[in-house]
């Protein structure tokens, strides 16, 4: 379903320019997310690069965009295009929520006084770091040649490769269990770790629009029983 509705849309010279800009959305995203880990983690100073702050605001500018292209040509094209139009108007929403929590770390750096160093915990959240920063690759990878396979393999992956890591370490951190660490880095880790972990969940909401129906964007895939029957 999935690669004939990109057929569809850019058979259409609006749904196309939609289409684009949602990249295009992702693309500042993945930038916004890279320079606000490197200011988190690896800067000594609050100072904050303004031009990648002021970024969120072309996330939501093309989002807007998006929503009115896809509206527009439904409007002329009449129920045909709708599900591909709001598949699309879908997945804008959680790529502009990935901007807004990568807005969030840069808030983060900025109120931290140094760099976020958390000794016992370097091992876990760099692998976090890294296995986002793979998503965000293969996500856009996944929707550019709509390979549902990978998308598969990605969303199977998400509670194990982030979510789970990243539970534990809030709960740490709520819990006390964190007494190593001076109490503003205590706070900082969970709001981190809670950050990676919503961004992890958006990169995965997109990804599910390949293998799902629109009323399922967002969720589990339903598999098909052995028999071959749709699970009750």
């Amino acid at each position: 379903m999935w690669k004939q509705l990109i057929q569809a849309w850019k058979a259409d010279n609006l749904l196309e320019q939609a289409w684009d800009e949602s990249f295009q959305m992702l693309e500042i995203d993945r930038e916004m997310f890279l320079e606000a880990v490197r200011v988190l983690r690896e800067s000594d100073d609050a100072e904050i690069n303004t031009a990648i702050r002021k970024r969120d605001k072309e996330v939501n500018r093309y989002e807007r965009e998006v929503r009115r292209k896809v509206m527009t040509h439904c409007t002329v094209a009449g129920a045909r295009d709708l599900p591909g139009g709001m598949v699309l108007v879908s997945i804008v929403i959680d790529i502009e929520r990935i901007g807004d929590y990568c807005k969030n770390i840069l808030d983060l750096a900025a109120a931290h006084p140094k760099r976020l160093s958390l000794p016992d915990y370097e091992t876990s959240i760099s692998e976090v770091e890294q296995e986002v920063r793979r998503r965000f690759d293969q996500t856009i990878d996944i929707l550019r040649e709509h390979d549902t396979d990978r998308a598969r393999d990605l969303m199977a992956t998400f509670k194990e490769d982030v979510g789970r890591t990243c539970d534990k370490m809030v709960d740490d951190a709520v819990a006390g269990n964190v007494t190593p660490l001076w109490p503003g880095d205590a706070v900082a880790l969970a709001l981190y770790a809670r950050y990676l972990k919503r961004i992890g969940a958006h990169l995965n909401n997109v990804i599910t629009s390949t293998v799902n129906p629109f009323e399922r964007i967002g969720f589990r895939e339903k598999r098909k029983s052995s028999d071959g029957a749709p699970p009750a």
